[in-house]
């Protein structure tokens, strides 16, 4: 029973306070999923292109260190994304890509893995391989094949320094959402796609069609999940913030989870509300720590 996780991993390049030295930190929204799968005791098999650089031969001990599978890796001498991070006054974080020409977006139909072979028990997949192009429509055909076989777990993780047409990137959300079982989404990326409306009735657009779920992390003040029963809610631990990075893509990890262990048709109610309330844990400890280290299942469990 194994989980896949699509998307990429790259370096961030991360300030450091009162110096103008940035320090690289491996990361990437999928890659960190991957990682607090893995941590919290799941196969998982991690997809995208990897570097044969220094930063690419990082992300490659970091996810064998987690045990995270990377045969379905695509190993190359092309570059690694960068991801050059700014931090505000509250640990928030912003980014600035380095795209083109890298092995993180090399994506080709040919080294996808074939799910009616593999038949892996869900796939999330989110960030930018869903947005930009030409690797986001490769991925999306194969993410057709792969909903036939397992639900999608969609996660946009919306960065509009890489696409500020707001119109273009929405309509490239639209179409993922249309495909997914499952959204993870942050109030502020349903706030910058559509300025003009609530995030709860946007939710429940999406509900309306076939996405079962819908949760969305407002920071300090929880989790919302909305499915086509209701609407729960449940409220953000309070910790001592160093920064946020990797906290949204811890919950995504909790909420796969919940898809593999309770399946579609029972995360409703209080199972949902019970794993929604682990996911703001884990994404509570991962702010306590500096980049993205989501806890593992027996710090969960002692929290």
């Amino acid at each position: 029973m194994t989980m896949w996780v699509c998307g990429e991993v790259l370096v961030d390049l991360i300030p450091q306070p009162g110096s103008a030295e940035r320090v690289g930190v491996i990361g990437g929204g999928p890659e960190n999923t991957a990682i607090a799968l893995a941590r919290l005791g799941h196969r998982v098999e991690f997809i995208d292109g990897i570097s044969s650089d220094k930063w690419g031969i990082a992300a490659k001990a970091e996810l064998d260190a987690d045990g995270v599978g990377t045969r379905f890796c695509k190993f190359s001498d092309k570059p690694t994304c960068q991801a050059i991070v700014t931090l505000d006054e509250n640990g928030s974080a912003s980014y600035e890509f380095v795209i083109d020409g890298t092995a993180t977006f090399d994506f080709q139909r040919d080294w996808l893995p074939d799910p009616y072979k593999h038949k892996p028990t869900l796939l999330h997949i989110g960030t930018l391989v869903t947005a930009i192009e030409p690797g986001a429509s490769v991925l999306f055909d194969w993410a057709l094949e792969v909903s036939e076989l397992a639900p999608i777990i969609f996660d946009p993780n919306i960065r509009p320094a890489v696409i500020p047409d707001r119109d273009l990137y929405r309509k490239q959300v639209e179409k993922w959402v249309g495909i997914s079982s499952v959204v993870k989404v942050s109030e502020d990326d349903i706030a910058w796609l559509y300025p003009d409306r609530n995030d709860i009735e946007v939710a429940k657009e999406w509900v309306a069609g076939d996405v079962s779920l819908v949760v969305i992390t407002r920071g300090a003040n929880g989790l919302v999940g909305i499915t086509k029963t209701g609407v729960y809610t449940v409220p953000g631990f309070k910790v001592e913030v160093v920064d946020t990075i990797g906290a949204g893509d811890t919950v995504g990890a909790v909420i796969a989870e919940a898809v593999n262990q309770f399946g579609l048709d029972e995360l409703d109610d209080g199972a949902l509300l019970v794993s929604m309330e682990k996911a703001a844990r884990a994404a509570a400890i991962t702010c306590t720590r500096k980049g993205a280290n989501p806890p593992t299942s027996r710090e969960l469990n002692l929290d």
